[in-house]
């Protein structure tokens, strides 16, 4: 699954810096996650980075994106260009 940010964002501008996919973005009101983009850090680190810095905790998995730790290791692949 690809991450999402919930409407309790504060913009603290702590996660977007922290994404290696640049998946996150500023919105309109708050931050935003590209789930095209979002592999939650599969193939960069063991955690996502962004719930990791999160101080109110507001980065849920996004439940209309479901995808399964292969499936994201294939999109970190293809997003770096990594060949298996």
């Amino acid at each position: 699954m690809a991450l999402m940010i919930t409407d309790e964002c504060i913009n603290c501008d702590v996660c977007e810096p922290v994404c290696p996919n640049e998946a996150i973005y500023q919105g309109q009101d708050i931050y935003e996650i590209n789930p095209d983009l979002c592999t939650e850090c599969v193939g960069h680190f063991d955690t996502p980075q962004c719930v990791d810095v999160c101080p109110i905790d507001c980065i849920p998995l996004n439940p209309d994106v479901v995808e399964t730790k292969p499936q994201l290791l294939k999109k970190y692949q293809k997003l770096t260009q990594v060949r298996s």
